[in-house]
């Protein structure tokens, strides 16, 4: 019986996956319970479900290019009580995981996320914006898009991730979830003893002032996040990483 699904959505992701892959298959045996890997191939053209496969995760096949919409495919393949959204260029140590799911498996807690680490070293300013995004998070409770954990019947009853939305679908989907935690007397926990670990990749792809603009409109504008061409950060990639 599998207690846990840690669900994966990917597109075009054969240069990170295989690490995010390699981190779980470390990570997975260290944890008292049975866990699955639902990799959830976006319509990828790349040898995205090639490699999954090759790490023995199960490969389901989303052809709407939606992270949301993915990420719901996923969930409808998954077998666990408790779901654990990954990007697939983040990794996962044992101590999160098994943090995580002790947390789901009380009866105060919903789910949450947890804080959120580089890979790598960077200049300060980039740090620093990392740094408030984890005070943030821990603050008010929103969890990152590169980590999301939570309990199976919460997730169905909010819905899943707002398809309507083609980016920030964790920002929705914790205030979301935070209401429905609260209806049942549960907290929405950010762990922070553990963060997860993600790449730097989209300050490789993108100048400060782009990303900067990106931030600036969802976070004054949340609307737009409705429409795909105001997405494109995340959706499409510089010509030389492709």
């Amino acid at each position: 019986m599998v207690d846990y699904s840690i669900i994966i959505p990917a597109f075009n992701e054969e240069a990170f996956l295989p690490q995010t892959l390699l981190s779980l298959k470390t990570a997975m045996p260290l944890v008292p319970r049975e866990g699955e890997v639902i990799v959830v191939d976006n319509n990828s053209t790349d040898q995205t479900a090639v490699i999954a496969r090759q790490y023995g995760a199960q490969v389901v096949f989303e052809k709407y290019n939606q992270i949301s919409r993915a990420r719901n495919t996923g969930s409808r393949h998954a077998h666990g009580q408790f779901l654990i959204f990954l990007d697939a260029d983040t990794t996962l140590s044992h101590q999160l995981l098994t943090r995580a799911l002790d947390n789901v498996s009380k009866r105060d807690c919903c789910g949450g996320g947890s804080t959120v680490r580089w890979d790598i070293s960077l200049k300060p300013a980039y740090q620093l914006g990392l740094d408030l995004w984890n005070w943030f998070s821990v603050k008010f409770k929103y969890a990152a898009g590169s980590f999301i954990y939570c309990r199976r019947d919460g997730f169905e009853c909010v819905g899943g991730f707002n398809e309507k939305v083609y980016a920030g679908e964790e920002i929705w989907f914790s205030r979301c979830f935070k209401r429905w935690g609260r209806s049942q007397n549960l907290n929405f926990k950010i762990i922070d003893q553990a963060p997860v670990t993600t790449s730097t990749r989209k300050i490789d792809w993108f100048s400060p002032l782009q990303l900067a603009l990106v931030a600036g409109m969802i976070v004054c504008f949340p609307f737009v996040t409705c429409y795909p061409k105001a997405c494109k950060a995340w959706y499409v990639r510089p010509d030389r990483f492709k």
